[in-house]
């Protein structure tokens, strides 16, 4: 199971989704994307994401500014 970073601070809706997406299409099952982004919407934006796509959101939290996600594929 590999681990994928993706640093999207900086950027705004809905960048850090499609950035998201393209990785995934990339990536086996089971590997995770780690992403983060200090867009204000990340977070809704993230969790319709993985809905819309079937994938798993881990765990997403505050850090700072930012907020920082973990999603299964």
């Amino acid at each position: 199971m590999a681990v994928q970073v993706i640093d999207a601070r900086g950027l705004k809706c809905p960048q850090p989704q499609l950035k998201m997406m393209s990785a995934s299409h990339s990536m086996a099952k089971g590997d995770i994307l780690e992403v983060i982004a200090d867009c204000d919407t990340f977070e809704n934006d993230v969790r319709a994401w993985c809905q819309r796509a079937r994938k798993a959101l881990l765990w997403i939290r505050s850090e700072g500014a930012a907020m920082r996600c973990q999603v299964q594929i």
